[in-house]
């Protein structure tokens, strides 16, 4: 079991690995406007280091642009092909803002017990910081968070709403 979780880990580190050298496709598309700032720092775009916050702010639009949620299998907690672009647009933001924090949530559906779910939201969410860690996030960035069953997405129980249900939701600190 020891050795299965350690070659899973390292093929997620060499899939993650190969994946970031892609440039994301937001990214790619610097004429686009990325809106009003949501620094609170006063600097505006005229002003001495308008370049580095444009590229900040280019980051986290291409971030956002990714996605905020990472969808999982029904009792999984690897992270699906799909949703490895989006653990490496917030590692790419995040590692360009070293102050920034996020807060990985983890969900589960209301299938299991409460303990179970509580325990399957965990490992999860450490999957998702696993993941960003070894595409060089620090860990002081990084907290995580499950609620397991207690916050679900979409109220019902057919599979439409559980595969809502089994989610990480990337949030991030002020």
């Amino acid at each position: 079991m020891r050795i299965t979780r350690l070659m899973l880990i390292a093929a997620t580190g060499l899939m993650l690995a190969a994946c970031g050298n892609k440039p994301l496709p937001e990214a790619q598309n610097t004429s686009e406007s990325v809106g009003p700032s949501t620094s609170t720092s006063g600097a505006d775009s005229s002003g001495v280091g308008s370049s580095a916050l444009s590229a900040e702010q280019q980051a986290m639009e291409a971030a956002k642009a990714a996605g905020v949620i990472v969808y999982f299998d029904y009792d999984r907690a690897e992270i699906k092909p799909e949703f490895v672009p989006v653990v490496t647009a917030h590692a790419k933001f995040l590692n360009g803002s070293p102050t920034r924090k996020i807060r990985l949530e983890g969900h589960s559906d209301e299938r299991g017990s409460r303990e179970y779910n509580i325990g399957l939201g965990e490992r999860r969410a450490q999957a998702v910081r696993r993941a960003l860690m070894l595409q060089g996030v620090t860990e002081n960035q990084i907290t995580t968070v499950s609620y397991g069953e207690e916050r679900p997405a979409v109220q019902g129980s057919d599979e439409a709403a559980y595969s809502k249900n089994r989610r990480v939701e990337l949030v991030y600190g002020r």
